[in-house]
């Protein structure tokens, strides 16, 4: 006879990870997996068909890790600007600052006076935001 148990023995604060209380909605990041492995980066262009229950847990975990040290950054770059409130100039400012966000230099708009394209600081505009790509 089999005997019941969680599905995953990972346990968040009484639940089971599959099930427990996530920052991030699994299933939103789910499709974001499945559409980003069927943009033909995967080797044969087929992209993945199927994403086991435990690997958008793992992303939710590793998006928090991410946004909480992205934010940690920026708020340095706002207590130097001696003011109590992120902006997004900070956000940007942290991304160009701290070489682990270099991958994110594309999407930052240059400072003003740099010879870069750009009319302002902080963030350019995703290609997917508002109904774009990632939707």
């Amino acid at each position: 006879m089999r005997i019941s148990r969680p599905y995953s023995g990972v346990s968040r604060s009484g639940a089971t990870a599959r099930t427990g209380p996530h920052a991030l909605p699994l299933a939103r990041i789910k499709k974001i997996m499945k559409r980003s492995a069927g943009d033909g980066s995967g080797g044969d262009g087929a992209g993945a068909r199927m994403i086991s229950g435990e690997a958008p847990v793992v992303f939710s975990r590793a998006c928090e890790l991410f946004v909480a040290e992205l934010t940690q950054a920026a708020w340095a770059a706002t207590l130097e600007g001696r003011r109590r409130t992120v902006h997004a100039e900070d956000v940007a400012a942290a991304v160009r600052d701290t070489d682990l966000f270099d991958f994110l230099v594309d999407v930052v708009k240059p400072r003003p006076g740099d010879d870069s394209v750009g009319d302002g600081v902080g963030l350019a505009p995703a290609a997917g935001a508002h109904g774009g790509a990632l939707d």
